[in-house]
């Protein structure tokens, strides 16, 4: 059966799936690492980080995925001993999280990782038993595969709880990005897009070259200053439509030519791209409109809940049993605000007697967003579990949100909510290095 694509368990990227999942054969690595090394004593050591380490067979088998997925997008490779430190740094990263969800106790029981296989295979229009014939007929681990898995789950719990839950979004910022953004917010169906293209000739000396980027540059600062694109491609473009101005007319998303793709779903309405290089030229791609569909309505749920967090002396089964029996005096006649004010470990709903306010799709992690879903207003779940602990939750109203403007504001709260937690992983990560033990031993291979 052929495989398509995969997606990471938390954010979406995606190479191949085929890459993906022999990724998962390095990854197999990672929990027994200094006994291969002992074992295989020609396995040179490339790092250590903190009382593990990374060996040469790993390091080589990320590369060797990693240089078929930067040629099928066309990005530059860089010289052998550069492309080794990046992905040697993404390696050590790897591992130094690990390391600290093990600290934190963070674990994915079987229940868990099952499920994630089983959406992992629907999403690929297979079964769990398919998707497991379509490893092994690709030489890839299934139980490998399971460990890589795993270890995406307890990565993406590790970033929830330390860096993605701390991070806040005020309504200033929204306000902002709603003004200079709004674009970005619309779901694209059509784009229409103007061109200017300073030629080259074939087979151009290196001074052709820097002579027609300058001379794009030039214009496309100039655009940017506000001379009228129009009346500068028909004065400078080499391309066929320069005297229409440059117009290529609109297309659909998924017919744009492979040069604009990119700049087509990316760039804001009037923006223009810096040159983009080809055989023919240099080349500078405009949006000059857009058509999309406006936000579609959504559904809000009005839920408060009771968490209990685990730790050293509060194991699954005690936050479990203690849930049941907060539920079975709520639905008894106490109240449920009272005891969320007295029980709950979620000290900032806590003191609204758990209440969470209103809640759009995707603003909760999935297990709780399924859990509050299946739910009618006014009823109570079973205890459950989620990254943060184990919760009771109680659906008290539903609505649904329709106004355009209200919900690109929910949008812009994503996006920016996104954007924050990118860069704020960035720096925790780094700060997750710099407290670490981490030896680089790339040098000693030459010796």
């Amino acid at each position: 059966m052929a495989i398509k694509s995969i997606k990471d368990l938390g954010r979406p990227t995606a190479p191949a799936l085929i890459m993906l999942l022999s990724a998962c054969l390095a990854s197999a690595w990672a929990d027994s690492s200094l006994a291969q090394a002992q074992i295989q004593p020609l396995d040179a050591i490339v790092a250590v980080v903190n009382d593990d380490v990374i060996v040469k067979s790993e390091l080589d088998s990320q590369i060797e995925l990693l240089i078929p997925e930067l040629q099928a997008r066309g990005a530059t490779i860089p010289d052998p001993t550069t492309l080794e430190e990046q992905v040697l740094d993404q390696l050590v990263l790897e591992r130094l999280q690990i390391q600290r969800a093990k600290t934190l106790g963070i674990e994915v029981d079987e229940a868990t990782l099952n499920e994630a296989l089983t959406n992992i295979a629907a999403r690929n229009g297979m079964g769990l038993m398919e998707l497991r014939e379509a490893l092994e007929a690709n030489e890839v681990s299934y139980d490998a595969f399971r460990n890589d898995t795993r270890n995406q789950i307890i990565t993406s719990r590790l970033q929830q709880e330390e860096v993605v839950k701390e991070v806040r979004v005020s309504e200033q910022e929204v306000d902002r990005f709603v003004e200079t953004e709004r674009d970005s917010l619309v779901t694209r169906n059509e784009v229409r897009l103007s061109h200017i293209l300073i030629a080259l000739p074939e087979n151009p000396s290196a001074a052709q070259v820097e002579q027609a980027r300058d001379e794009a540059q030039a214009l496309a600062g100039r655009i940017r200053q506000g001379e009228d694109f129009a009346s500068l491609a028909r004065a400078k473009s080499d391309g066929g439509r320069a005297q229409e101005g440059g117009d290529l007319g609109w297309f659909a998303l998924g017919e744009v030519p492979s040069l604009a793709a990119q700049p087509a779903q990316t760039l804001a309405r009037g923006e223009v791209t810096d040159p983009i290089r080809s055989p023919s030229g240099f080349h500078l791609i405009r949006v000059s409109d857009i058509k999309g569909d406006t936000p579609k309505p959504i559904t809000q749920t009005q839920a408060r809940h009771i968490l209990i967090r685990t730790s050293e002396v509060v194991s699954d089964q005690d936050a479990e049993r203690r849930l049941e029996q907060l539920r079975m005096r709520i639905v008894g006649g106490d109240d449920f605000a009272t005891l969320a004010r007295s029980h709950s470990d979620d000290t900032g709903s806590a003191l609204n007697g758990g209440d969470l306010g209103w809640v759009s799709p995707g603003d909760t992690v999935p297990a709780f967003e399924r859990e509050m879903d299946a739910l009618s207003p006014g009823e109570i779940s079973q205890p459950f579990e989620s990254p943060f602990g184990w919760h009771i939750l109680q659906v008290t109203e539903r609505r649904e949100q329709d106004t355009a403007d209200e919900l690109l504001r929910l949008r812009a709260k994503d996006a920016l909510r996104l954007r924050k937690a990118e860069e704020a992983k960035e720096l925790w990560l780094q700060r997750l290095r710099d407290e670490a033990y981490v030896e680089i031993r790339l040098d000693e291979l030459d010796d």
